[in-house]
């Protein structure tokens, strides 16, 4: 049997948290050790194994080829560490520690929330501190333990996820509109009709519709009005401004008290995905793996605001 010197775990996490904070000066801050001492790690862990792992410079680091094949390796092993004292821990099944968790902005307060409340209330050496906000966080870098994106996950080696489901799209507008100006029945009569668009940073998103022979097309609208908040956006719709696309998770109760109603794909077309994302290094058990699976059995396999859409 092979035989594992702490210092040699120590050296390939230490690589790690240099190549992920960017700088050695960033990875001391992140895990508590001098500059020196970090250097001198990602030195002797160079030297046992013969090859140049980073390109120093006076501002960053860059992996080497060996380096970066290396890391992978390394990510790899300390996310089935990190798989390992999972499962002996939630033998335990005792769910304590402060939870870092980022939320995007209106999902997040209106069906996240409800589900960490439970949590919280079911483990009360569980402890929360939750943000919200609608771009696109860095996890290691702003030391985030677990984040629910909508939209694709990325491809990054460094996160680990579980799928949360789609956001369903929807077009809608309020009874008083279709009724003084009736409902649109195709692409080519929406210019016709007065529509909101949602735009942010000088971008307008598209529509997602369907074309004559039923596919998924995405449409840029000429739009009347441009919102930038959601809520706001669903106010102006409410209020008979015009007609705007949402995720049916934003109208869910409108569309079932009938205080907005659907019109072209009234069924709603698919659009992007829900993820939970965490650290792919960062120990996953219990706080993390309880809330990623009650979010997992709170959303799927229907999620609680399509189960009223007709």
């Amino acid at each position: 049997m092979t035989t594992y010197s702490a210092s040699r775990l120590q050296g390939i996490t230490v690589f790690v948290q240099a190549v992920e904070a960017g700088s050695f000066t960033a990875a001391a801050q992140r895990i508590g050790l001098s500059k020196s001492a970090v250097g001198k790690s990602v030195a002797t862990l160079e030297g046992r194994l013969g090859v140049r792992l980073l390109d120093r410079t006076t501002r960053r680091l860059a992996l080497t080829a060996e380096g970066a094949d290396f890391y992978q390796s390394c990510l790899r092993v300390l996310a089935e560490l990190d798989e390992a004292e999972s499962r002996a821990a939630s033998r335990r099944r005792e769910v304590s520690g402060t939870l870092r968790i980022s939320l995007p902005a209106t999902f997040g307060r209106r069906w996240v929330m409800p589900v960490l409340c439970q949590l919280a209330r079911q483990h009360p050496k569980l402890t929360l501190e939750v943000a919200f906000t609608d771009r696109a966080v860095d996890l290691l870098q702003e030391n985030i333990d677990l984040v629910v994106r909508l939209g694709e996950p990325g491809n990054s080696a460094s996160l680990s996820g579980r799928y949360l489901g789609l956001q369903r799209i929807v077009t809608c507008g309020s009874p008083a509109y279709f009724a003084e100006h009736g409902y649109p029945t195709s692409i080519e009569e929406l210019a016709s009709h007065d529509c909101i668009t949602f735009g942010q940073g000088g971008h307008v998103f598209p529509w997602k519709l369907l074309d004559s022979e039923g596919r998924v097309v995405n449409i840029k609208i000429k739009g009347r009005h441009t919102i930038s908040d959601g809520d706001a956006l669903r106010a102006a719709v409410h209020d008979g401004l015009g007609i705007a696309q949402f995720p049916t998770w934003l109208v869910a109760d409108e569309l079932e008290n009938g205080t907005l109603q659907t019109t072209l794909a009234r069924q709603g077309i698919d659009g992007s995905s829900i993820h939970a994302l965490w650290p792919a290094t960062r120990n996953t058990a219990p706080k993390i793996r309880t809330v990623v699976d009650e979010l997992v059995r709170a959303f799927t396999p229907v999620a609680p605001w399509d189960r009223g859409l007709a």
